[in-house]
C-alpha cells in the first residue's frame, strides 16, 4: 500500500512513517506544504491511505482548508493522529477536525474517543511508540554526558495557561526538588530559562543546552546516568517514555496508573510521587551502577513491543475493523 504523510516536523517524520516502511508499505512524506505541492503529491504519488498528525506547521488554518479541498475531494482516506489530546482537544484537534474532516481519527487519549464520534467521525485510541533505528542503543557521547540529564521542552508558557496540568504536579515532584538542592541536571530543550517561578529557582546558564535535534536524542539518552523522564497525564504516557528506554535509557518519572500499567517499576523504570522520593531515588542510583543497567536492560527488553511497526499494523487493522480499508 502507498501512504502518504503530510508532515515536515522531525517530531513526527522519523516514527510512524518509518513504522509503515518496516510494515512493508510505500511511504512518501510530503515535507512542507505548498498549494501547488499537494495536488501534485495526490497526481503523482498516488496513494492508497493520507495520514496527518500532530500539531505542526503543516496545520496552520490555510493548509487546512488546502487539504480540505484538494485531499478532500479524491476518495482517498485520509487519517488524522490526535497527538495533542486531551490539552489541546478543545483548542485545536476538534477544530482542526471540523475543519478537515478526515475519515478516521487516532486519539492518544481514550476518553476523547466519544467526542469525535459526535462529531460523526469514526475514531479509536492508538498510542505514541518508538522507532528502533532513531532511537537506539549506542556509545557514550563525551560532550553530552551526564549524571543527571533531561529530553523536553520547559512549556512554560503553556503551563501558565493550564494550572491544573498533571505536567506541573510531575515538574514539582522530579525536577524543583534538584534545582532547588542545587543539584545539577542537564537540560536539552526549549524555556528552560523560563522556569522560576514553576521550579521556584533558577536554573544556571551552565546547565542548558537549548534545542536538540530530534534524531539526536538517543545520544543524550545513552550518555546520561539517570534520565528524569516529566509526565504529562495521569492516564497516558509521553512518546519520550518510549523513546528513553528504546535507547536503554535508565528513566526516572512519575507514578501514574499508564506507567504502572505498561511497565513494572523497579524492573523496567523507577518511579517517585514525592520530591522526597525524588532525592533518595537519585542519591540511590547514582550510587548502584550495576542496578542502573539491570534496569536500563530490562526496560529496553519490555518496550520493544511498542515499536512503531507494531502502531502501523494496529493502525490497519482498526482501519479495516471500521471499514474505511
Amino acid at each position: 500500500m502507498k501512504v502518504l504523510f503530510l508532515e515536515s516536523h522531525p517530531m513526527w517524520i522519523h516514527g510512524l512513517p518509518n513504522g509503515f516502511r518496516d510494515a512493508g508499505h510505500t511511504v512518501k512524506v510530503s515535507g512542507p506544504l505548498t498549494r501547488k505541492k499537494l495536488p501534485r503529491l495526490l497526481r503523482q504519488f498516488k496513494p492508497d491511505l493520507i495520514i496527518s498528525m500532530g500539531w505542526t506547521n503543516e496545520h496552520s488554518g490555510h493548509k487546512q482548508q488546502w487539504i480540505k479541498r484538494f485531499v478532500g475531494s479524491t476518495a482517498i482516506p485520509h487519517i488524522y493522529w490526535a497527538t495533542e489530546d486531551p490539552t489541546h482537544h478543545e483548542s485545536f484537534s476538534l477544530p482542526y477536525v471540523r475543519t478537515v474532516k478526515p475519515d478516521f481519527v487516532f486519539t492518544i487519549c481514550r476518553s476523547m474517543i466519544k467526542d469525535y464520534k459526535k462529531i460523526g467521525i469514526k475514531a479509536a485510541h492508538m498510542d505514541f511508540g518508538y522507532h528502533r533505528k532513531v532511537h537506539r542503543k549506542g556509545k557514550v557521547v563525551k560532550r553530552l554526558r551526564s549524571n543527571i540529564g533531561v529530553v523536553a521542552n520547559g512549556y512554560s508558557r503553556i503551563l501558565k495557561i493550564y494550572p491544573r496540568h498533571f505536567r506541573l504536579k510531575s515538574l514539582d515532584h522530579l525536577i524543583r526538588p534538584l534545582v532547588k538542592d542545587g543539584t545539577r541536571v542537564d537540560f536539552w530543550g526549549r524555556q528552560w530559562d523560563e522556569m522560576k517561578p514553576i521550579l521556584g529557582a533558577r536554573i544556571p546558564r551552565s546547565w542548558i543546552h537549548g534545542y536538540l535535534p530530534y534524531p539526536d536524542a538517543h545520544k543524550v539518552y545513552n550518555s546520561a546516568k539517570i534520565l528524569i523522564g516529566p509526565q504529562n497525564q495521569l492516564s497516558q504516557v509521553t512518546q519520550r517514555t518510549y523513546e528513553i528506554l528504546g535507547s536503554g535509557g535508565f528513566l526516572i518519572t512519575s507514578d501514574t496508573p499508564e506507567i504502572r500499567r505498561l511497565f513494572k517499576p523497579g524492573r523496567d523504570l523507577v518511579v517517585s510521587r514525592s520530591a522526597r522520593q525524588t532525592r533518595k531515588l537519585v542519591r540511590y542510583y547514582m550510587k548502584h551502577p550495576k542496578e542502573r543497567e539491570r534496569i536500563r536492560k530490562r526496560g529496553r527488553r519490555t518496550v520493544l513491543k511498542h515499536n512503531y511497526k507494531r502502531r502501523a499494523q494496529y493502525m490497519i487493522q482498526q482501519l479495516k475493523k471500521y471499514k474505511i480499508l
